[in-house]
């Protein structure tokens, strides 16, 4: 597995290169943005982290380009006090984030997480119940394929999960905690619920693209999220 670090903060690129490499990961590590995004047009990238504040380009022009092209997982490294950080790297596309000071063993279990994610997305399973198609709006779990009203549909996992999971329970309402813990198989915590809101909000966003509509997915207010039989 490629894992691409980018950092400015030598020492801390340095202990995540290390981690890593313990885990058997090979990691792709640089200081700028600049020689990361000339690494991942060339290299067959399967996770990366980025920093956020980079000496050339910022970390979210890096993964507002890799969401131009790759659905690879993408961690955040964020200011532990910048809130609206993590908002913005969420909506553009980033699957997680992690504050800093962090502990480098929480951010390797956090990339084999999203690494299991992303390989059990794309390579699908064979069973029966793979496919939903209903209300114009057709999800693949085999292919991870998502088509609505006959226009696909670029999702990242995560998002995939989430829309899979609403219709495989539609008419019944899905709570905030639920979702967040199913989804992302960890602990629910209060900040969660922004979260989930930032992910349902691209999903939308991506949906409201063939129709000119964003209500596939309703807000059930206090309770949750649910589509409709």
């Amino acid at each position: 597995m490629n894992i691409l670090v980018v950092d400015d903060e030598r020492e801390i690129a340095d202990i995540i290169e290390l981690y890593l490499q313990n885990d058997q990961y090979n990691v792709y590590k640089f200081y700028n943005g600049q020689d990361a995004l000339n690494c991942i047009r060339t290299m067959k990238i399967d996770l990366a982290i980025l920093d956020i504040m980079l000496p050339d380009i910022d970390g979210f022009q890096i993964l507002k380009q890799i969401r131009e092209r790759y659905t690879f997982p993408v961690i955040m490294l964020t200011a532990k006090t910048e809130y609206m950080d993590k908002i913005t790297g969420l909506t553009l596309g980033a699957d997680d984030y992690i504050p800093k000071p962090f502990n480098p063993l929480e951010l390797v279990a956090r990339v084999k997480a999203q690494i299991r994610r992303y390989t059990q997305y794309n390579e699908g399973t064979k069973d029966e119940g793979d496919v939903i198609d209903f209300g114009g709006l057709v999800l693949n779990r085999t292919s991870h394929e998502c088509v609505y009203n006959e226009v696909p549909l670029t999702l990242t996992p995560i998002e995939f999960d989430i829309l899979w999971l609403l219709c495989e329970n539609r008419g019944k309402v899905i709570s905030s905690e639920e979702l967040f813990e199913k989804v992302w198989n960890e602990k629910y915590y209060k900040n969660s619920n922004n979260t989930v809101m930032v992910h349902i909000r691209h999903l939308r966003e991506k949906m409201s693209g063939p129709t000119g509509k964003s209500d596939f997915i309703k807000t059930v207010w206090g309770v949750g999220y649910k589509v409709e039989e």
